[in-house]
């Protein structure tokens, strides 16, 4: 059976948006048809649409999450910087599995519920791989591995990732059916050593899409860059010498570049301090698609900081949108995450944003069936509500105070 939708606009965000466009689906979600009752070839469906208010859009895309730390939610405190912040996730994050996992399953809920279709998920554990194979979610399940630049380190860890990587989801079937995927990943420059970086290159012999952690901080590129700064102290505190690191005299993008492969498909996350130059190099480096994820709500409540996203707009970068954990947010949405943007810099459209949180980010993760309205897609179909005002040109995402799935 199929059944048609319709509001004052569909956004099918590879094309133009469609005034009063009519959206076929059918009983899995896949879409049918997509009409534009302006058109002279269009032909009224056979059943009536439901109307909705405000614009239909597919479903989001959160390319950068860290669902198996959803317990911690309030416990760090907003405004402490990233190297604090990092201590408090190290220290605080151990808690009964109970507590653990039901975190876990009601912030997938919620995200589901909160319109997001697909989700590029970062893993230190398990914990999250039974909670990902029964959601209607997603998941491109990304396992970090680091080892404080310590080289002598590297193996040992290693191996205590791989156990994780092992356990989640994305096995071959799994792959095959296109539901779950993942990926061995470094977590940033500033924790994984040269041998280390060898170890996670050797996991993905197929074509995966990678992540990394990227200059949060004015203490990251420091560290490259002279040998010195904040995070000197911060190993220390943790017992992790640095006498045998030597500064190679780069930004952390640039040394992250000469280990990790460039022929997959990378997602640079947070790049709140990432230069035009250094935007311009990935660019140049990366032979299957290089990909921003933004997560500005965690910028703000880690850094009070966010990107100058002029600088990914006049570089054609493809930005696409993260949540970032609870430890670093108030909750899991690309809603908020978009008004945020809006917020503070409005000069980025309503069209550009919606782009950002849809078809880049199923790009990013080689989801081809999610991100845009097109007929054979089964991208998820969700209601923005409370629009003011009817003209395109004027739509900001702040005036978009719910969304609601429609499949």
């Amino acid at each position: 059976m199929i059944t048609y939708h319709t509001a004052d606009y569909l956004y099918p965000i590879t094309s133009a948006p469609i005034k009063n466009g009519v959206i076929g689906l059918d009983e899995s979600g896949k879409i049918t048809a997509v009409l534009d009752p302006a058109s002279p070839t269009y032909a009224a469906p056979a059943t009536a649409p439901i109307r909705h208010e405000g614009v239909l859009i597919p479903g989001f895309i959160n390319t950068h999450c860290h669902l198996e730390l959803s317990h911690l939610v309030g416990k760090s405190q907003t405004g402490k910087t990233l190297l604090p912040f990092l201590v408090d996730v190290i220290t605080m994050r151990a808690s009964d599995q109970a507590t653990i996992d039901a975190a876990i399953m009601k912030q997938d809920k919620l995200m589901w519920e909160a319109g997001i279709q697909a989700v590029g998920d970062i893993c230190n554990k398990a914990d999250t791989a039974a909670t990902k194979r029964a959601s209607p979610i997603r998941y491109y399940s990304f396992v970090e591995m680091f080892d404080f630049l310590q080289p002598a380190a590297a193996e040992s860890n290693f191996e205590t990732y791989l156990k994780a990587y092992e356990e989640q989801a994305g096995s071959n079937e799994e792959r095959v059916k296109g539901k779950d995927r993942k990926a061995a990943v470094p977590h940033a420059p500033y924790t994984v050593s040269d041998p280390l970086y060898a170890l996670i290159n050797s996991v993905n012999t197929g074509q995966e899409t990678v992540s990394i952690h990227n200059q949060e901080t004015p203490a990251e590129d420091e560290l490259f860059q002279t040998g010195g700064g904040a995070f000197v102290d911060f190993f220390k505190g943790f017992g992790a010498s640095l006498d045998n690191f030597e500064a190679p005299g780069i930004t952390s993008i640039r040394h992250a570049m000469k280990h990790m492969d460039p022929t997959k498909r990378t997602i640079f996350v947070h790049n709140t301090l990432t230069s035009d130059d250094d935007i311009h190099a990935a660019h140049a480096w990366g032979q299957s698609g290089v990909y921003w994820a933004t997560c500005p709500n965690a910028n703000l409540y880690i850094e009070n900081r966010l990107p100058n996203y002029a600088r990914f707009l006049n570089t054609d970068a493809k930005v696409t949108i993260g949540t970032d954990s609870l430890t670093s947010n108030w909750q899991l949405s690309v809603l908020e995450e978009l008004r945020t943007i809006s917020k503070y810099q409005s000069y980025v459209s309503f069209a550009t944003l919606l782009r950002w949180a849809t078809i880049n980010g199923a790009e990013a993760l080689q989801f081809a069936d999610l991100g845009s309205l097109e007929v054979g897609k089964t991208p998820g179909l969700l209601e923005l509500k409370n629009l003011r005002g009817t003209d395109p040109d004027t739509y900001g995402i702040g005036e978009f105070t719910e969304v609601e799935r429609i499949s």
